[in-house]
């Protein structure tokens, strides 16, 4: 379980393809801290750490991660929000994340509002993925507060703290983000629909 407040930047140095895995080596500043078998939500995607060497570590995505993420487009040097999973005893800053992807969207626009930034995302709609305004939303791993929602796009405003120490600072119109929607609004989604209940 992740909260969404992004702790590091890390830094894809090696690919390797074996079969339909794909293991990818980050250089990350906790990387020392790490062991075998923890959990780390890379962009929001939570990954197993399988190997760890001083400043690196690595992990191992399958075809279902890769289908509905953007880990697929990673390449060497690739920038990646990081965060390691919560302790009980930890404060939660931002919202209930699971490290669960849902799917991806792209970014529509980007708009410098007089020292902040507005970000629109495009996606697939789909009956459990619902936004609502001053709602949730996990994108590429940070949780923001939702400004504008529609049925396939939302919008979202970014500080500059946030975009100076997570990679918001490198999107651009026509870039691919995970998102992953609220866990309370999936599971009311998915209770109507089972229940041929009207969305309100």
């Amino acid at each position: 379980m992740f909260s969404g407040i992004v702790e590091t930047i890390g830094t894809v140095v090696h690919i390797e393809r074996e079969q339909s895995n794909v293991h990818f080596t980050l250089n990350a500043p906790f990387a020392r801290e790490l062991a075998i078998d923890q959990s780390v939500a890379h962009n929001g995607v939570c990954l197993t750490v399988v190997a760890l060497s001083n400043d690196e570590y690595k992990v191992t995505a399958i075809d279902e991660t890769l289908q509905r993420s953007n880990l697929g487009s990673w390449e060497i040097g690739t920038e990646v929000n990081l965060e390691r999973c919560l302790r009980l005893s930890d404060r939660i800053d931002g919202h209930m994340v699971q490290g669960h992807v849902d799917t991806t969207a792209t970014c529509e626009s980007v708009e410098e509002i007089d020292g902040s930034w507005k970000f629109t995302f495009r996606y697939t709609a789909h009956p459990e993925w619902v936004t609502v305004a001053k709602g949730s939303i996990c994108v590429n791993g940070v949780s923001l507060t939702v400004v504008d929602s529609e049925k396939d796009r939302f919008s979202v405003c970014i500080i500059p703290y946030t975009f100076e120490n997570t990679n918001f600072k490198n999107l651009q119109f026509g870039h691919s983000v995970n998102l992953e929607f609220d866990i309370i609004g999936k599971y009311v989604m998915r209770y109507m629909s089972i229940n041929n209940l009207q969305q309100p």
